[in-house]
């Protein structure tokens, strides 16, 4: 696949650069800074950005910023956005909408670089990806609040892995149980909790993460 990495630290980048060349990724460019992104995004019709969420000049929200941009311009780029810590407020942005093919990771997840590839792939197949340390802290808000109170722990369990973008059988997978042990522990998560179950993978991810990141 080809991809464009913008990260402004230089270890980080060529680090990336160098993973995703070894994986056999074309890096179209790796860049310290968004401005030249718009142009090659429209002329070089890469197929997903690597982006960190702060960049220069004030290290911010640039790369989220960058993030929508891009996707405004060519809906069609997958968005791998890293964070150097778990910014609910700006993860939730970038999964707030129901479309797939976003991910929100940490770069912790850079010492682990399968994790990495495979966020970059399940993104560019139109899946989403949310880093498990986001859901965790979700999860524990919410408990915090007592918003969880109705589910079992379990279910609790559960609603973290579907938050994170597993399907049922890949949760089933995580937990060792069968997938109709899942199914049923999916519904009463959608029941208890007021979800809409719908088939579509993303927009489940959507309907939990927006429960989640209620307050």
């Amino acid at each position: 696949m080809r991809v464009i990495v913008v990260e402004d630290s230089v270890l980080v980048r060529e680090g990336l650069r160098a993973l995703l060349v070894a994986a056999g990724h074309e890096v179209l460019a790796a860049l310290e800074r968004p401005g030249a992104v718009p142009a090659l995004v429209r002329t070089a019709a890469p197929d997903v950005l690597v982006v960190d969420i702060r960049l220069p000049p004030s290290h911010t929200d640039e790369g989220l910023r960058l993030a929508e941009q891009v996707r405004a311009i060519d809906p069609r780029v997958a968005l791998v956005v890293l964070s150097q810590h778990v910014v609910v407020e700006y993860a939730l942005r970038l999964l707030g909408e129901p479309a797939g093919g976003r991910a929100y990771l940490l770069k912790d997840r850079l010492v682990q670089p399968q994790q990495l590839l495979e966020a970059v792939q399940r993104a560019v197949e139109g899946g989403t990806v949310v880093d498990p340390a986001l859901v965790e802290e979700l999860v524990r808000a919410r408990s915090r609040s007592g918003a969880l109170a109705v589910l079992s722990r379990r279910e609790r369990e559960v609603l973290a892995l579907m938050a994170q973008g597993l399907s049922d059988r890949g949760i089933a997978e995580r937990l060792r149980v069968s997938l109709n042990t899942v199914g049923t522990h999916v519904q009463h998560v959608f029941a208890k909790l007021a979800i809409p179950a719908g088939a579509d993978q993303n927009r489940r991810v959507h309907a939990v993460l927006a429960h989640l990141g209620r307050t």
